[in-house]
């Protein structure tokens, strides 16, 4: 997988995650302070990796899932970064931000090691899009060439209907 962060291609640890498989188990931390396992976690669901949503594409970004998850029917989406959860809870909070969900993978990294999120270089997230269904197969992946760019909401939208 090749990712650039401003035009320099970073290295990302993990596993590397593919349609048809079946999504990985994680452990991240929500806005109380408390540690959710994915397994807990049902239904059509997305979960994007984002570096940090206190950054001007992240912002955007997550304002978009969170205009969208309005208009979506029986899907979840869950905003992930390595953010404390303060800082998360604080974000949404001044931003309106209802419709999704944050999680915080600082704690022990494990959505990035299990989904092949992880930025080496900068201790962050990258920015990713994953699609699960409710039998918990990856039905999406975009994996964003440049970590500054958003990426293809039509495209994810579609792999929901």
């Amino acid at each position: 997988m090749n990712v650039k962060f401003k035009g320099n291609e970073v290295t990302l640890e993990g596993n590397t995650v593919k349609v048809r498989d079946i999504a990985p188990n994680f452990v991240a931390i929500d806005n109380g302070i408390n540690q959710l396992d994915s397994k807990e976690l049902k239904g059509k669901r997305v979960y994007v990796s984002v570096p940090s949503i206190d950054t001007a594409v992240c912002d955007m970004e997550v304002r978009r899932f969170n205009q969208e998850a309005s208009n979506l029917q029986g899907v979840k989406i869950y905003i992930i970064s390595m953010d404390l959860p303060f800082a998360q809870a604080r974000w949404c909070g001044n931003a309106g931000i209802e419709n999704v969900q944050t999680l915080s993978d600082y704690k022990d990294r494990s959505f990035g090691k299990e989904f092949g999120t992880y930025i080496k270089e900068l201790g962050l997230l990258t920015r990713v899009v994953f699609v699960i269904d409710e039998n918990n197969i990856v039905t999406y992946v975009e994996y964003c060439e440049e970590v500054t760019s958003e990426p293809n909401y039509g495209a994810v939208l579609n792999a929901l209907k």
